[in-house]
């Protein structure tokens, strides 16, 4: 197929993730304010989006206190830079299987599943601009670790997400992830022009070969909006890919702690690095404001209690 290079692109800042990162990087932020001063830092180097996680400010594990959501939210917002916001709705999808003999009852260790409301209670607290919709059940690199979301989930979920105003970023791992993603706009549960995420390289996902990354991007319906991403190494080289394939980039220390062989990252150098590869290929980088009108979305303040 001929290249259709994007001439505007916008970068989301993925920005701490959940991921067991927080020790292997000082650059990690595991506060709200360090999360939030990251996420202020990479806008202010060119990131239109920024995704959050939020963690525990102790132990750096991954969270889904409400009180953590709402102090990045309101730090961010209070913050002399504007930047789209979206947050994760990943969490709470979690199941840690025993051992292959004896897989139940589930480890509590790890095991974190609950209801749609409980998994969106975060959003509807501080009704974020995006928030993520993983649309599907995957393995993951460990050895008994599953996302787990079902059809029935999701359905949940992204009404939720609809009613609420909030646009979902779905995230793609897969080929399959697509193809529900595709039904839940045909049923009406989300609505068109999508957004997607390409999550590429994910140990068991989709590979990030470019022969399986252009598989996946010819399934993304066509008046969709669609970014993709890979990790570690492959980072920077699939911002190139993502824009020679007509797409939007992600980069941030979710997906990559490294700016170079050896050396560590924070969110910011990464993103100026994006901004580099991206005006180099002759394309432009976008701004908040103009990725609200791209994506119809609607800037609001925090829901007043």
């Amino acid at each position: 197929m001929p290249l259709a290079i994007t001439k505007d692109v916008f970068i989301t800042c993925a920005v701490t993730g959940s991921g067991g990162t927080q020790d292997r990087s000082p650059h990690v932020p595991r506060s709200p304010e360090q999360i939030a001063d990251s996420a202020i830092a990479a806008a202010r180097a060119g990131a239109a989006i920024v995704h959050c996680h939020v963690r525990d400010p102790e132990t750096g594990a991954p969270s889904r206190r409400l009180d953590l959501y709402r102090e990045v939210t309101d730090r961010i917002r209070e913050a002399d830079v504007d930047v789209v916001l979206n947050l994760t709705a990943g969490m709470g999808g979690d199941m840690v299987f025993g051992s292959t003999e004896a897989p139940l009852p589930v480890n509590s260790t790890g095991t974190d599943m609950v209801g749609a409301s409980e998994r969106m209670a975060h959003i509807a607290e501080c009704l974020p601009e995006i928030c993520t919709l993983d649309c599907g059940t995957m393995n993951f690199a460990e050895a008994d670790y599953v996302m787990t979301n079902t059809p029935g989930m999701l359905r949940a979920m992204g009404t939720m997400m609809t009613e609420l105003g909030v646009k979902p970023e779905i995230e793609a791992f897969d080929t399959g992830h697509l193809r529900f993603a595709i039904e839940l706009v045909k049923e009406g549960v989300i609505t068109s022009p999508a957004l997607v995420q390409l999550c590429m390289g994910v140990p068991w996902g989709a590979p990030d070969d470019l022969n399986t990354f252009m598989a996946m991007v010819n399934n993304v319906p066509p008046d969709w909006h669609w970014s993709a991403f890979s990790l570690g190494r492959h980072q920077m080289p699939y911002v190139a890919a993502a824009v020679l394939a007509g797409g939007n980039v992600r980069v941030g220390l979710e997906d990559n702690l490294f700016l170079d062989k050896g050396v560590l990252a924070t969110n910011e150098q990464l993103v100026e690095r994006a901004v580099g590869i991206i005006e180099r290929m002759g394309a432009r980088v976008m701004g908040p404001d103009e990725v609200r009108a791209k994506l119809s979305l609607t800037k609001r303040a925090q829901k007043q209690k």
